[in-house]
């Protein structure tokens, strides 16, 4: 539907613009895939999905499970809920040198603390150089193999001006350089960031790898999310309106939640 359309379609159920932004990413993770998940709104998205309409998608954590099933979110990578829900757990090497790298997981599920328009990601420091940054983040983990070599890799992230920002200060992992393939040139595996769903909207890749905002949750305005952008966005032609949570994504999503 167009914005038009959508606006006369009000909902009755309360919601927050996180758990807009969570629906809307566990939307995107449809059928039996393989998901490298991250820690926190990530991982929020991927576990509603799996316990919705994806019941056959395969979460993997860095910390070596394969197949896990929480009934509520982890606290971390090392949350003991992941290990014992697994399919199977194995070492940390093994979950890069034979899952992550050779191409055999197809989605990698992103958070950012900065991402620029080229969709790369930045969790390491913000402002001034590496030994003296303003802020020092909590780095990489396996973030830069995830973006290198899932086949496309999702972000999901609050957006403001200072996370959507014209470069990020630091490259934590690479999404698509500066644009016009250079992801290909470097020889990486996977295609790289396709989709990042924000609290605002939803923005898709251009030809070139810049992206583009392409769909509004319903309240946004098109001024809101230029106002939170650090650079001038591109807008699609035709802007899709995300439909609102409905009660079961709802549900689902706070009992995983509320037994954290």
């Amino acid at each position: 539907m167009t914005v038009t359309e959508k606006a006369v379609n009000a909902t009755e159920l309360e919601y927050t613009a996180d758990e807009m932004m969570t629906v809307a990413a566990a939307r995107a993770l449809r059928g039996d895939r393989t998901c490298f998940v991250g820690i926190g709104l990530p991982s929020s998205a991927a576990n509603l999905a799996r316990t919705t309409h994806s019941p056959g998608l395969v979460l993997i954590y860095e910390s070596g499970t394969l197949g896990s099933k929480p009934f509520q979110l982890p606290a971390s990578i090392g949350d003991g809920i992941l290990a014992e829900t697994a399919d199977a757990v194995i070492s940390v090497p093994e979950v890069f040198n034979y899952w992550l790298q050779p191409g055999r997981i197809d989605v990698g599920f992103l958070g950012a603390a900065q991402l620029d328009k080229y969709g790369n990601i930045n969790t390491t420091i913000i402002g001034g150089d590496y030994a003296h940054p303003k802020v020092r983040l909590p780095g990489a983990g396996g973030a830069p193999e995830i973006a290198a070599s899932c086949g496309e890799v999702f972000v999901v992230v609050r957006q403001s001006s200072r996370t959507f920002v014209e470069q990020v200060d630091f490259i934590t992992s690479f999404g698509h350089g500066r644009g016009q393939g250079e992801r290909a040139r470097l020889g990486l595996r996977g295609a790289g960031p396709t989709l990042v769903i924000t609290d605002l909207g939803v923005l898709r890749p251009d030809e070139d790898g810049e992206f583009v905002l392409t769909g509004l949750h319903p309240g946004v305005t098109l001024d809101r999310v230029r106002a939170a952008t650090g650079w001038e966005l591109k807008v699609a032609r035709e802007i899709e309106v995300s439909d609102p949570p409905t009660a079961a994504e709802l549900g689902a999503l706070r009992a995983l939640r509320a037994e954290s």
